[in-house]
Order: C-alpha cells, then sequence, then structure tokens
C-alpha cells in the first residue's frame, strides 16, 4: 500500500468503490484533490468491490448504453476514469475507524485478513459509501444462480422475464411492491410467503389480492434453486405438512430486505432506526467532515445511477468543506 512508519494521509478518503464511491472518486480527482480509494477485497461479502453491480449480469437502466453492458464491465469503467484522473484505488478493507478527532484514522487489513496494528491510513475528509447488500434466502444454487434467474431487484431485471412466470420471495412492502411492479411483464408472479398472512400495509395487499396476475403460495419456504446455468425450477416445502414439491420457474425475485454496511461507523456516526446513515444538507453526517453517499444511507430507490448521482454530491460537499474548513493541503 506504500504506508510509511506513519501511515498514508489523503485529503479525501473514500470508503467503497460502487457507483456511489466511484463517482466521488472521479470528481474528488478531477478536483485536485487525489483521492485514495479504499475499495475493499474480492473475498469479503460486505464490501465487495465495484458493489452489487459486479453480481449482475446485464444492465440496460443506466443512461449512455443502449444495448446494455455487464454489471463488472461498467464498474470496470467507473474505476478505469476514476484512476485516469488521479484516483488512488487499493485494493484493502477497513476494519475500524476513529472519527472522533481529525484528522480521522482508518485501519485496514489485507486480502490475508491481516489488519494493521495501528492506523494505517489517514484523511483530512471521508466518503463512505460502503453500500448496502440484499438479505438472501441461503439455500443452495442461490449464490450460483445469482444473475442468472435470480435476482434482488425487480426494476433492475424484471425486462428480462416478459410472458414468463416468475416468483417473488417475501411478505413486507417491498415485496409485494415488487410483485406489483414485475406484472407488467411477467404472465404469473407467485408470491411466496413463509406465514399465511402478509406483513405488507394494507394498502399494498389489496393492491397485490386485486391484482389477477399475482397468485400466492402461503406456508411455502424455498429450500433449493435448481437449474444448470440458470434458473428452472425451485424446490419448495410447505411448512405446516413438511411436504416438498417442484415449481418451476423462469426467474426468482428475492425481497426479504437490505442491510446497510453501516457496522463501522456504529456509534460514531448517527444510523437510523433501519440501520442506514443519516445524511442532511445533501451528503453531511452526524460528524463534521464526514459524507455518505449511496445504499448506505439510501433504503428506498437503491439504483446505480441514484448511487451515482449522490456519489457526485458528495465529491462536491466534500470539496466546498474542505475549502472553507481551510484543510486542503498543497
Amino acid at each position: 500500500m506504500g504506508t510509511t512508519d506513519a501511515g498514508r494521509h489523503a485529503q479525501v478518503v473514500v470508503v467503497g468503490s460502487g457507483p456511489a464511491g466511484l463517482t466521488a472518486a472521479i470528481y474528488s480527482a478531477r478536483a485536485n484533490l487525489r483521492p485514495l480509494v479504499l475499495a475493499g477485497e474480492p473475498s469479503s461479502t460486505s464490501d465487495q468491490p465495484g458493489g452489487q453491480l459486479m453480481l449482475t449480469t446485464e444492465v440496460e437502466n443506466f443512461p449512455g448504453f443502449v444495448d446494455g453492458i455487464l454489471g463488472p464491465e461498467l464498474m470496470q469503467r467507473f474505476e478505469e476514469q476514476a484512476a485516469r484522473f488521479g484516483a488512488d484505488i487499493v485494493r484493502r478493507r477497513v476494519t475500524r475507524v476513529d472519527l472522533s478527532e481529525r484528522p480521522f484514522r482508518l485501519w485496514t487489513s489485507d486480502s490475508a485478513g491481516q489488519e494493521e496494528s495501528v492506523p494505517d491510513v489517514s484523511a483530512d475528509c471521508l466518503i463512505v459509501a460502503t453500500g448496502a447488500r440484499s438479505l438472501m434466502l441461503g439455500v443452495p444454487g442461490e449464490d450460483r444462480l445469482l444473475g442468472h434467474g435470480v435476482s434482488t431487484c425487480a426494476t433492475c431485471d424484471g425486462f428480462f422475464f416478459r410472458g414468463q412466470e416468475i416468483a417473488v420471495v417475501g411478505g413486507g412492502d417491498s415485496a409485494i411492491e415488487e410483485a406489483v411492479f414485475l406484472t407488467r411483464f411477467a404472465s404469473k408472479v407467485t408470491i411466496i410467503h413463509r406465514r399465511k398472512e402478509l406483513r405488507a400495509s394494507k394498502i399494498m395487499q389489496d393492491r397485490a389480492f386485486a391484482n389477477e396476475r399475482i397468485d400466492f403460495r402461503w406456508n411455502t419456504v424455498v429450500v433449493e434453486v435448481l437449474g444448470a446455468s440458470k434458473l428452472e425450477a425451485l424446490r419448495v416445502r410447505d411448512t405446516t405438512s413438511g411436504e416438498e414439491s417442484l415449481m418451476e420457474l423462469a426467474g426468482l425475485f428475492v425481497a426479504i430486505g437490505h442491510e446497510p454496511n453501516t457496522a463501522l461507523f456504529q456509534g460514531q456516526l448517527e444510523l437510523a432506526a433501519n440501520g442506514y446513515l443519516v445524511t442532511h444538507g445533501g451528503s453531511s453526517t452526524s460528524v463534521d467532515g464526514v459524507f455518505a453517499c449511496g445504499d448506505v444511507q439510501d433504503h428506498v430507490y437503491r439504483q446505480a445511477i441514484t448511487a451515482a448521482g449522490s456519489g457526485c454530491m458528495a465529491a462536491i460537499d466534500a470539496e466546498r468543506w474542505l475549502e472553507s474548513s481551510k484543510h486542503r493541503r498543497p
């Protein structure tokens, strides 16, 4: 990493390398702030370099790509653009932070998981872009077929299932919203729920029950996702009888919730009741000089384009803060 005994200092440190983090890096680099991006580790489930788009196949709703683009390729372009303007992108995972005073201090670990014994990075200004992860079912075949019939984003992938039968797992507002949206494309959407009644709000339930394309599979859990190179069927179990059966489907949307990657900042930054970082006045957090962008603070939209936009906001906010606070280094 090129640190010295005193560690490595940067005016701007970006934690995370998804659309939000790399957009923040692009804007910060173009402002001559020489940002350091701590991109995470490929082996980490919580801070995968490139974010959740690294687990996505075709991306067709990001502006500028008429024929679509693969998620990993899109993130590679983001990274190359940030590097072109001088961002230093390092494959290390942040394991601890101290935001009690400036410069902020960060501890990182390498690919072997070995944490530095002393803080090896310091920053005048910190941009948090650690994202969020979709909660998964944790059943055989799910990880292997993620992006190949298994999805966590109806807005992203619903178009690919036009005229086909698909399923949504979940019983809350998000699951019902996804199911209703997916009826624009699918011939039939089956909501699989482990209980007999939904947890969703009454108005969302009414919309689902009134939609002739939505069916329900009550008291049912998915126990296996089946398919060679793409999803072909689900093995499900009736929670009442214990009987197992197969459901032949083209797509499965997992909508059982998201979890923001905020464990690093508990007790140091203000978190909402749902665990997301609280921002105000743009991208400012509860600590002066710390900004947040992307899915780590957005539990509503969760799109690559909105994450990128908020990364731009965070970089501009950080630049203005450095100017006004006279923290910029020559």
